[in-house]
């Protein structure tokens, strides 16, 4: 049993579904906003972003890229990073929970604790791919 745990762990396709799972919201984003662009558009209108064509495409690429990269398990730290800071920017420009109180408050917290908790799994994802090409080698 303890073999079979070890194969699994170390399996090309667990490490696949596993880096799947996590990119699972931000590739839905990145194509909600690609299939209905006037939605993804109607998104950064109601975040304030403006110009919002320019918003929902850079989100586009960004998600979009970042998954690409970490799902080929090429330069895995760049897509994590791309997708970390994306995460930073989210807090600051749409998870406002300073400037809020009550419910919203803390709704908008509940969220940048989501945020924070991703962006430690994209770290995690970045080293595991790191020490994975270092013992392949």
């Amino acid at each position: 049993m303890k073999r079979f745990i070890e194969n699994t762990l170390e399996s090309n396709w667990l490490w696949w579904v596993a880096r799947l799972l996590i990119l699972a919201m931000f590739i839905a984003s990145g194509l909600a906003k690609l299939i209905d662009f006037e939605g993804g558009m109607a998104v950064m209108r109601e975040a304030e972003l403006h110009p919002d064509w320019l918003f929902n495409i850079a989100t586009i690429v960004v998600l979009l890229a970042g998954s690409i990269l970490i799902l080929s398990d090429r330069l895995v730290w760049l897509g994590a990073g791309m997708l970390s800071v994306f995460l930073i920017l989210i807090i600051f420009l749409v998870h406002t929970f300073w400037l809020f109180s009550g419910e919203k408050a803390e709704n908008a917290l509940n969220f940048v604790f989501e945020d924070i908790a991703v962006i430690g799994g994209l770290i995690a994802v970045a080293i595991i791919s790191h020490l994975r090409k270092k013992l392949k080698a």
